[in-house]
């Protein structure tokens, strides 16, 4: 994991090497859709107000919590017991990228959304809430936080989200050997190269041309910057969009030709 002065090195030449965010010169009617009205979109839908008191709630909480053979990797440390509080300051995915996750699923309204790491489920609520009619699926490895993660979703009243508990590299197999074909899937588990490799080859057997892949600290490591280079050359990939934090994936056949774009956000 890259050092805090390393991070600020590396955000400074993405923001400086980064279009703008307006759209200028995007060819794809797709792509510019995306950046004009979701990434830009600075509505603050009904649901925002509602996830950020619970997170707020998270990130009071001083109950320590034991992960027994488990434990969780934040972006600091791993831990093996902590607060709640402490778990959820390192771990919980930044508000503005969840309500942008919550506008791509208002915009393209996928049917089956595939989460994998909960956590405390703040991000799964944005994905649940945006469409009341989406069927979401979140995995979380760790007991004591899928636990957490249930009370939240009872609290905010969400009945469209399956919490699969357990280890998810078996998990994710049980879940797509139905034949189930994710429309949307957020890649937010283990933040190692082998393990983001691995969810990304078991999923590439079971997307259609829309689906849509997102991974989270896709800049934090050497190991996932390897990993998201490598995905954005699958032939596969045909469009490739960096957001710093979270890095969207596209295998629509109307791109001719492999793109890849950084946007400021």
């Amino acid at each position: 994991m890259y050092s805090p002065v390393q991070m600020v090195f590396k955000y400074l030449r993405y923001y400086v090497t980064a279009s703008n965010g307006k759209g200028h010169g995007v060819h794809s009617p797709f792509v510019f859709d995306f950046i004009d009205q979701v990434l830009n979109d600075d509505r603050q839908f009904y649901a925002f107000k509602q996830i950020e008191n619970a997170r707020q709630l998270l990130l009071n909480n001083q109950r320590i919590i034991e992960m027994a053979d488990s434990e969780v990797v934040t972006r600091k440390k791993r831990l093996t017991s902590g607060t709640i509080a402490e778990i959820a300051q390192s771990s919980l995915m930044p508000a503005k990228f969840g309500q942008l996750l919550f506008r791509m699923a208002d915009r393209y309204a996928p049917s089956q959304i595939l989460e994998l790491g909960t956590s405390f489920g703040v991000t799964s609520s944005y994905l649940a809430m945006a469409n009341e009619n989406a069927s979401v699926t979140t995995m979380e490895g760790v007991k004591v936080i899928a636990a957490s993660a249930r009370e939240q979703f009872k609290k905010l009243g969400i009945r469209n989200c399956r919490l699969m508990e357990g280890n998810i590299n078996e998990a994710l197999p049980q879940w797509l050997k139905d034949g189930r074909e994710p429309d949307l899937v957020l890649i937010d588990a283990n933040h190692r190269y082998e393990s983001t490799m691995y969810y990304f080859r078991q999923l590439l057997e079971h997307i259609h041309d829309n689906s849509i892949l997102i991974f989270t600290r896709i800049h934090e490591s050497a190991e996932m910057e390897q990993a998201w280079k490598e995905i954005q050359e699958m032939e596969t990939v045909t469009f490739s969009i960096d957001l710093f934090y979270l890095g969207i994936v596209l295998f629509r056949k109307e791109f001719h030709t492999k793109q890849h774009i950084s946007i400021r956000f």
